[in-house]
């Protein structure tokens, strides 16, 4: 009798141990479930640090674990729903487009025959210079800008041909300029001739003109001066450089850059504006660059001639 009761106590213990290894496997599928709050690995199975409590049947033996050889029912025939599977995925945001900078357009190069403007450059922009310098119209050394040298030496070839004076190098001028149009010395002899009529200031070397500058001489006009009026002339006649001075010359009147005295008050300067009129108080003005140049070829030394006609 007591190796019957053994027996079916065996029996029952084995019965129960089959029925809680059960009970969890069906558990260990559902990844979403947490057993007691003991974590749940990703793949359904109970994490080894889990505990799982025994079922609360009646007769069950707490920490009770199946005996040796004894093989629990098969994964395969589980259900294993995870997670990735019943939950609604995210969409994800369309990636952000980057805005493509707008080119900035290329100018178009001159070429022959072109208009040349203030600011132009390029191939074409060098060789009108150097025919402006090979005729006499200073411009400093051609580097294809079409810059205020250009400017200044375009005025005076206009000057010279009797055209608009507004710098810029049109048909007109351009026509000019293949003619060799060019002003030649009045008086001879080695100076500075300074024609107002047409407001060019002429270095001449032996009878000729080696080079032409823009230049704008006194405006005519009426200004007062120490309280007496007074009138913006550049009177005619010969004179010679008597004074100079080698800076900024602040005058009664304006300052005066460089400035080479001949006639009084009245030099040749530099100055910031030089238009293509008479517009000064009596002096020819010149560029600050053409009057540097001036004083780097020691073109007006101190007792040559100035010619003003």
């Amino acid at each position: 009798m007591t190796a019957i009761r053994r027996t079916r106590t065996t029996a029952r213990t084995m019965a129960l141990a089959v029925a809680l290894a059960a009970g969890a496997m069906s558990l260990a599928g559902c990844g979403a479930v947490s057993l007691t709050g003991s974590p749940v690995a990703a793949s359904g199975r109970v994490s080894p640090t889990s505990t799982v409590p025994p079922p609360s049947a009646p007769g069950a033996t707490m920490g009770t674990t199946p005996p040796a050889g004894t093989t629990s029912p098969s994964t395969s025939t589980s259900r294993s729903t995870s997670t990735s599977a019943t939950a609604t995925p995210t969409p994800k945001a369309a990636p952000r487009q980057k805005s493509t900078p707008t080119p900035t357009p290329t100018p178009t190069a001159k070429k022959p025959g072109d208009s040349l403007n203030p600011g132009d450059s390029g191939a074409y922009v060098e060789t009108v210079q150097r025919q402006l310098s090979d005729l006499g119209y200073w411009n400093g050394i051609p580097d294809g800008q079409f810059g205020q040298l250009t400017v200044q030496a375009v005025m005076a070839l206009q000057k010279a041909a009797g055209l608009g004076r507004d710098g810029v190098f049109g048909p007109a001028t351009r026509r000019a300029l293949l003619a060799g149009v060019r002003p030649t010395s009045q008086v001879g002899g080695t100076g500075i001739e300074i024609d107002k009529a047409r407001q060019l200031l002429l270095v001449v070397r032996g009878g000729q003109v080696t080079m032409i500058l823009n230049t704008s001489t006194g405006s005519g006009q009426h200004y007062s001066y120490e309280g007496q009026d007074a009138v913006a002339l550049t009177p005619s006649g010969t004179f010679s450089v008597f004074r100079t001075v080698d800076h900024l010359d602040k005058g009664p009147l304006g300052d005066l850059w460089r400035p080479r005295y001949f006639n009084g008050g009245i030099a040749v300067h530099g100055a910031a504006a030089i238009p293509g009129y008479p517009a000064s108080h009596g002096c020819a003005r010149l560029s600050d660059a053409a009057m540097d140049m001036i004083w780097a070829d020691g073109l007006m030394p101190v007792g040559s001639r100035v010619v003003v006609y």
